[in-house]
């Protein structure tokens, strides 16, 4: 086949074209610091890409939820010990009203404070985080302690499992029991304890003596619980931390440029074009008119 000026400048065109896409790929790998700034440019790298980011995306959802489940924890750990403080008063108030010492009048006045204290205890059980009560099961759109018409306080907890998914098929609990703290028997006692002072009945306060030591150890009992899910909870956060890193890293390696490579790649393509230029002058330059002058 007879090769023709034509060809030749055609053939030329095409390679410099050619080079000046891939002037175009580096200086996009350059300036945007990825191997490609579309699926089309690598398809395997893309799709790599998307399962990775994916997985990322997962363990940020994973954190966030791990998050709320920490301030659920934190709030019912405060609350829990404002309980404390509350039913350690009224053991103090309960010794305090069996000493013979003292009079009507005294007894009263330490009615009244358990009557305080009653109200307080209520409004531990109401807490909320982000508008939801904590100690009110699944239901956490309706407050679960309320006071009636006659002044007594009554609760009506729902009992379900709050749970908060934290990882990957892992739910995890981060309500309390609420029942065995703020259940109706609680404000039952509260109020026999405020009964008890108002009608001067000291032997009842030695049976609710022991009701209240009864209280404290169910309180201690749900707060080991609930530091045992604290803690949990920690490791799970350190494993999302790990596979985050990981995932990132993943990322970075599948679609990060090698930087110091495509400055070196572009420096020597640069060149390349320069060369591709000038030869290519030189082929299409010279013409069979030329040569008949």
């Amino acid at each position: 086949m007879r090769v023709t000026q034509g060809m030749l400048a055609a053939n030329s065109l095409k390679q410099i074209s050619n080079s000046y896409n891939k002037l175009e790929t580096l200086q996009n790998q350059l300036s945007t610091g990825k191997k490609i700034t579309r699926p089309s440019d690598d398809p395997v790298v893309a799709t790599k890409g998307m399962a990775y980011r994916s997985n990322l995306s997962e363990v940020n959802q994973y954190k966030r939820n791990l998050t709320e489940a920490q301030s659920w924890f934190d709030s019912s750990e405060s609350g829990l010990e404002q309980v404390n403080s509350i039913l350690q008063r009224t053991k103090e108030l309960v010794v305090q009203g069996l000493n013979g010492t003292n009079e009507s009048d005294d007894r009263q006045a330490i009615a009244r404070e358990i009557e305080q204290l009653k109200l307080d205890y209520m409004q531990v059980g109401n807490t909320q985080v982000a508008g939801n009560y904590i100690f009110n099961g699944v239901n956490v759109g309706a407050a679960p302690i309320s006071e009636n018409a006659s002044g007594m306080i009554e609760s009506n907890i729902n009992l379900d499992s709050f749970s908060v998914e934290v990882s990957k098929g892992i739910q995890l609990r981060v309500n309390i029991h609420p029942e065995n703290i703020f259940g109706q028997g609680a404000f039952d006692l509260m109020n026999n304890v405020q009964t008890a002072f108002e009608q001067n009945d000291v032997n009842s306060l030695k049976d609710l003596s022991t009701q209240v030591d009864t209280q404290l150890s169910t309180l201690l009992a749900e707060r080991s619980e609930l530091g045992a899910r604290s803690n949990r909870l920690e490791l799970i956060e350190n494993r999302l931390d790990s596979q985050e890193i990981t995932a990132t890293k993943m990322l970075s390696n599948n679609e990060d440029a090698d930087i110091e490579k495509v400055i070196t790649d572009l420096t020597v393509q640069e060149s390349v074009h320069r060369a591709a230029l000038g030869v290519g002058a030189q082929i299409i330059q010279p013409t069979l008119l030329d040569f008949l002058r």
